[in-house]
């Protein structure tokens, strides 16, 4: 019975499969509109307590990452970003987004062990709602940079190193 309930859920339209196209033509669209996509009013509460808003960010470049402790291609990328900001913090604002349920002290003692310097904010009650002000997230790791006057300049979905950051913020 539960087959049959699943087969009929899915032939009536109760479930939809994202396509590779639709994935490259949402980044294809981002990467269209940088510079005339400008940063979204937020407002983002850290795990350390800190509140982030589009105001806070003013005259920095603004790098949002969404991530998850289950994606090795985020995993993969921390160590970039992490050494990109301790170098360029002056002048650059990274919020990790962390976008899955997990426990603060699960997400916090993840990121001591990655040496995480930047912002991690948890999708939670608070946070979540505001997660999808930036845009949609087909995969992860999704980035966005913004730059000082609140334009997006760079979108990418899949992992992001250090020459990509450095090629986005510092021309």
């Amino acid at each position: 019975m539960k087959k049959l309930l699943i087969i009929l859920a899915l032939l009536s339209g109760y479930a939809h499969a994202i396509t590779v196209n639709e994935i490259v033509n949402a980044a294809k669209q981002a990467r269209d509109q940088a510079g005339k996509i400008t940063t979204p009013i937020f407002s983002l509460t850290d795990t350390q307590g800190n509140i982030h808003t589009n105001q806070t960010t003013e005259g920095k470049y603004l790098v949002v990452n969404f991530w998850a402790t289950w994606c090795p291609p985020c995993l993969k990328e921390i160590p970039a970003f992490v050494e990109f900001y301790e170098a360029n913090k002056d002048k650059v604002l990274i919020l990790g987004l962390d976008y899955e349920q997990a426990d603060k002290k699960a997400i916090t003692d993840f990121t001591d062990t990655f040496m995480v310097s930047y912002p991690i904010i948890l999708f939670d009650e608070d946070n979540g709602p505001q997660f999808s002000r930036f845009g949609e997230v087909f995969g992860m790791p999704t980035t966005y940079v913004y730059n000082p006057k609140g334009q997006l300049v760079d979108f990418r979905m899949g992992e992001m190193d250090i020459e990509s950051l450095q090629a986005a913020i510092l021309k």
